[in-house]
């Protein structure tokens, strides 16, 4: 079993770093693979609605000159996806919107290539307009026909300089709960 994660924040090492790091150590103790995949500094942009996806049906994006494809081979060979970003202006950052615009529309237009694998948002905030990026992502995992993990609260922690979120005692139970979370849920969909 393999659960890739994808930092949207364009710090290496910031707040929503930490926080899939918590979720994914509690994966690792249950024997679970995971892999930490970092999307800022990538060469990545947003969808040109050229449908070239739709056209060719291979599964991947028409667009070949950024790091897309990669991404969604990794999308593709993972049982669970958590996707975490920063909260730009109550919503995602643009890296996330473009993986979840790109690789969504090429999932969706060859068949719902996401259909039952497991997801988790994960948010860093912070103050407020977490919950509208939470859903954003969701929106994605939901339309995809995945299984979405929840956690014991909405999957977000507070802090605004890097590292700050681990003083939210609340938001590191939250994402270690949510890393228990999905690796039980692995297991029981496994069998």
């Amino acid at each position: 079993m393999l659960v890739v994660a994808f930092n949207g924040s364009p710090r290496r090492n910031g707040n929503t770093a930490t926080m899939l790091k918590l979720a994914l150590a509690e994966l690792e103790a249950a024997g679970v693979r995971t892999e930490l995949v970092q999307l800022g500094g990538l060469h990545l942009r947003g969808c040109r609605a050229c449908f070239g996806c739709a056209a060719r049906k291979d599964g991947r994006c028409a667009v070949r000159d950024d790091e897309l494809n990669s991404l969604l081979e990794r999308m593709l060979d993972a049982d669970g996806i958590i996707i975490g970003t920063p909260t730009y202006f109550a919503d995602v950052s643009t890296e996330v919107k473009a993986l979840i615009d790109r690789a969504g529309l090429v999932a969706r237009v060859n068949g719902n290539l996401f259909k039952r694998k497991l997801g988790a948002a994960v948010v860093a905030v912070r103050r407020g307009g977490s919950i509208h990026a939470f859903d954003t992502i969701n929106h994605l995992f939901l339309i995809s026909e995945m299984i979405v993990v929840g956690s014991n609260y909405w999957n977000l922690g507070i802090g605004r300089e890097p590292g700050e979120v681990v003083e939210d005692a609340e938001g590191v139970d939250t994402m270690q709960t949510l890393g228990r979370n999905m690796a039980w849920l692995l297991e029981r969909v496994a069998d």
